[in-house]
């Protein structure tokens, strides 16, 4: 029996809101929650899954059997530094509580820039220990990506039943 799905997991996929047909990249999947919650929703989609842990992805491989054997999702073990993708490009991406986005993303974001389709939309949630954290990690998400080129920049803060969180939304390149 699987788990609940987080508050936050939910949010962000709701602050994403995929369509049938979207191109989706997750960054930093853990154990596939936000898959299980948007494959459903995919007809002609995919969503593309990583993790950096190889547990994380067998975790995440198993709860989404069904969803990999549709063709909807695909799961891979890698950092997103090191991620490839020559075969398409994504028309939105997400990632939650991965910090790399307001510590030192840059070589991750030259990777999104890459991967992403012009006008691609990237959300990135945060659910820190302390709600006072929320204007510093938004603030220094959106620094970094206005400086590698993300456009059109927006936080949103949300309460949740166990704490406050924030997206920040950006696109990339042309709107």
């Amino acid at each position: 029996m699987q788990a609940r799905t987080p508050g936050r997991i939910l949010w962000a996929v709701e602050r994403l809101d995929p369509a049938a047909a979207d191109e989706l990249l997750e960054i930093g999947c853990g154990n596939g929650a936000a898959v299980a919650s948007i494959c459903p929703r995919l007809d002609r989609g995919r969503i593309t899954a990583i993790d950096r842990s190889p547990a994380a992805i067998a975790a995440a491989t198993r709860r989404n059997a069904a969803h990999i054997a549709s063709g909807k999702a695909v799961f891979l073990a890698t950092d997103l530094a090191c991620f490839e993708s020559s075969a398409h490009r994504f028309d939105k991406a997400f990632a939650v509580n991965v910090n790399v986005f307001w510590l030192r993303p840059t070589v991750e974001l030259r990777v999104l820039a890459r991967v992403l389709k012009p006008g691609g939309a990237l959300c990135l949630v945060f659910q820190p220990p302390s709600e006072s954290q929320l204007d510093s990690i938004a603030t220094a998400c959106a620094e970094r990506l206005v400086a590698q080129g993300f456009v059109a920049i927006r936080t949103v803060r949300h309460r949740l039943e166990n704490g406050a969180a924030v997206c920040v939304h950006a696109l990339w390149g042309e709107r």
